[in-house]
């Protein structure tokens, strides 16, 4: 399976999965295109509480948290070097210019407040959990059923490949930047194809003389009550206090 270390008890976990799911979309969907940085904070600091919430463990938070900033690191590498506008400050050849400080900025708030978001409301869940919520809120059947595979058996694709690769150095195999290693690793690429095929097919086969009719079903009964919409009514109130200053600040600007 997935690694999961933010499913745990929190006070989120009492929360319908379709409410929790639906509101980490809708989180995203309002907060991609804010422009100003006061609705952008306000939308972090949503995200913190709801992340807060969670009890996430801080190390894997983290590791999460440190892959996507190393991402919008190079952002902050080149974007204020590139955009035109008026200059901050200047080394050399190089000149600063405030659009792209500020359009860098723009992009590290907003996307340190969805990831939040995201591991609050939906990485807290477990995948099968995850993936009949999303059935019962209307995804697409063989979407719901190609993440319920993903997550049962990437991991196993992943030995496969350790495998192959313990073999090749037994045997010798060293990486290098050479076309012998690119044939080698394109090999073992294929081998990897193959052997993934023929446990799909036994997985099918196997599924099949056990009654499976193309549908998971889940013994989880999801049923909504008062504490799913009074949370689902807090996240709505918040994104609409967030979205009317984004209004405020784009009528001063």
């Amino acid at each position: 399976m997935f690694d999961q270390p933010f499913v745990r008890p929190s006070l989120l976990q009492g929360v319908d999965p379709r409410v929790r799911l639906a509101c980490a979309g809708l989180f995203a969907v309002c907060l991609a295109p804010l422009q100003t940085l006061t609705a952008c904070a306000l939308g972090l600091a949503l995200g913190c509480v709801l992340l807060a919430a969670a009890r996430p463990p801080l190390l894997p938070l983290a590791h999460r948290l440190g892959a996507v900033n190393i991402f919008i690191l190079f952002l902050w590498c080149v974007t204020p070097l590139t955009m035109p506008g008026p200059v901050l400050a200047q080394w050399g050849f190089f000149n600063v210019t405030a659009p792209g400080v500020r359009l860098a900025l723009l992009v590290t708030v907003k996307s340190n407040a969805i990831v939040c978001a995201f591991l609050a409301l939906a990485a807290s869940m477990d995948a099968p959990t995850a993936g009949h919520a999303l059935e019962r809120l209307g995804c697409p059947p063989k979407l719901v059923f190609l993440f319920l595979f993903t997550a049962r058996y990437i991991h196993v694709l992943a030995q496969e490949w350790h495998t192959l690769l313990v073999a090749a150095r037994l045997r010798g195999f060293r990486p290098r930047s050479d076309l012998r290693t690119y044939r080698t690793l394109a090999s073992l690429l294929g081998l990897l194809l193959v052997r993934s095929y023929d446990r799909a097919l036994r997985v099918r086969e196997a599924m099949v003389l056990r009654g499976f009719t193309g549908h998971f079903r889940s013994i989880a009964a999801f049923r909504a009550r008062p504490v799913d919409a009074l949370f689902a009514l807090g996240v709505l109130a918040a994104l609409t206090a967030i979205l009317y200053m984004e209004h405020l600040g784009r009528t001063h600007a």
